[in-house]
């Protein structure tokens, strides 16, 4: 595919560091000259110094003959006048915009086509989803679920003295019972496909398919054991914050109080404003609200009070989480859980470490980057959810074309989780499993075929319409579409 890409931050320089790996042809636009040179030195791509809205500067990287443009500019405005300006003369180009006001979204998931917009993305609801997702596992792990299959990957790191502890792959069957795959193993920076010699060790960071319950066996023998989640602060009540607020608070079975949550949000609410509809209405609904007593702490006085009458059954406090005061007052520290959500990730870090050292059972921490994820759960946060990868592989799962339902880079960004459905004339449809060999490396981890999902076997056949899912280093984009038709 032929991409053009507009802003170059940490977005925009990540997504066309993942599409080049890909062989895709990338051109990348920045006004900022800095921020231009910078991308210009590491990235191996066309990149132009100038404004995004230049006509000239878009024709000058390709749009007449590209597949898609998306816009990640630091403004919404922005990023919608140049999707707008590339739809009035190439209607039938991509066009894929970052967004952060919760209206644009509404009116896009109504149905409503924006300025001839294809796609926006919110990089808030996306940290939001993918946290409440964590919080519905138990927050014992990084949890990737997939639509329409009970199966879920789970990412754990081996405890020391754990029973994965020097633990052979050979026997994991004798050990979890149910249909599981352990399909990625994460050693010393370098990522590794298990066979059946691997022998686990503490610090090994392993990826397993498998159903909620053989999932939680997993995580047991790897030194983690799930525990009811009741009592759940957030400290930051921005954006993120108040959107996993209003997921524990009001699910989506509860229509009475959903329906007076969205008339009563109040418009000094970042993102809120009167009489909407809810931007959470297609985000995934947790727990069941019985005895979940909900905490938000906020520094600001002025941001509390809207809080305050948005949240009525949430203890609302003014204060400052750095304050150790607080923290024992409070009593801060018999909370089951801690989500850290508020704008600075050394913060949100280190407040996330610092309350498990004082009894926090479980903590998840937003960050900006994968970088900084890394770091964070080496040392000892349960789930970290870096927001630019959140929002590139949101991305990615967009550009993808024909049959490809979806993306997930994990691991070190390497390695990508591939959703697609197999369409009719497709290389491998009626072919046998063997087919599916790649170069790099390649696994294929899920079907879901009718309704009913499965781990293949060396029996199995590709048959038209089966959902798979398939796990790949970067760079086997040529052999993947070869077999399944669908270009990456």
């Amino acid at each position: 595919m032929r991409i053009i890409i507009v802003g170059a931050g940490l977005v925009g320089t990540q997504l066309s560091r993942s599409l080049i790996q890909e062989k895709h042809d990338v051109s990348l636009i920045e006004s900022h000259e800095e921020r231009a040179r910078h991308a210009s030195n590491r990235l191996d791509c066309l990149v132009i110094h100038d404004e995004g809205n230049s006509l000239s500067a878009l024709g000058d990287a390709g749009i007449a003959k590209a597949d898609a443009l998306v816009c990640v500019t630091g403004s919404d405005e922005v990023n919608m006048l140049i999707c707008g300006l590339a739809a009035s003369r190439y209607p039938d180009l991509l066009k894929i915009a970052r967004v952060r006001n919760d209206e644009y979204i509404r009116l896009n998931r109504s149905g409503e086509r924006i300025l001839g917009i294809d796609r926006f993305v919110h990089p808030d609801v996306e940290a939001a989803r993918y946290a409440l997702n964590a919080i519905e596992h138990g927050a014992i792990g990084d949890i990737l679920a997939f639509a329409n299959t009970s199966y879920q990957l789970g990412s754990i790191d081996v405890a020391p003295g754990s029973a994965f502890d020097g633990f052979s792959l050979k026997n994991f069957r004798s050990l979890i019972k149910g249909e599981s795959l352990v399909t990625l193993l994460e050693r010393q920076g370098e990522s590794i496909l298990p066979s059946g010699i691997t022998v686990l060790t503490k610090g090994d960071r392993i990826h397993v398919l498998a159903k909620e319950k053989e999932l939680n066996e997993v995580f047991k023998y790897a030194g983690r054991s799930e525990q009811s989640l009741r009592k759940i602060g957030i400290v930051g009540g921005g954006r993120v914050g108040t959107l996993i607020a209003e997921g524990l608070l009001y699910p989506d079975q509860d229509r009475n109080r959903k329906a007076r949550l969205t008339a009563e949000i109040s418009p000094t609410v970042p993102g809120a404003s009167k009489k909407r509809s809810s931007i959470f209405s297609f985000l995934k609904r947790l727990l069941p609200k019985t005895m979940r007593r909900v905490i938000i702490i906020e520094q600001d006085y002025e941001l509390c009070k809207d809080l305050a009458a948005r949240f009525p059954e949430a203890l609302i406090l003014n204060e400052d989480i750095s304050d150790e005061s607080f923290v024992a007052e409070e009593r801060i520290t018999d909370l089951d859980l801690i989500v850290t959500a508020t704008g600075h990730q050394e913060l949100n870090i280190i407040t996330a470490i610092y309350l498990k050292s004082r009894g926090v059972r479980r903590a998840v921490a937003l960050v900006t980057g994968s970088g900084y994820g890394t770091i964070a759960r080496q040392l000892g946060v349960d789930v970290v959810i870096p927001m630019k990868s959140v929002v590139v592989d949101s991305i990615l799962s967009h550009l993808m074309r024909s049959g490809v339902k979806g993306i997930h880079r994990i691991g070190d960004g390497n390695i990508g989780v591939i959703e697609l459905e197999i369409e009719k004339g497709a290389p491998v449809a009626d072919k046998p499993i063997t087919v599916f060999r790649l170069s790099a490396g390649g696994l294929l981890l899920l079907v879901n075929r009718g309704g009913d999902s499965f781990i293949p076997k060396g029996d199995y056949c590709f048959k038209v319409g089966d959902h798979i899912i398939l796990i790949a280093k970067n760079g086997s984009e040529k052999e993947i579409e070869k077999l399944f038709g669908t270009p990456l």
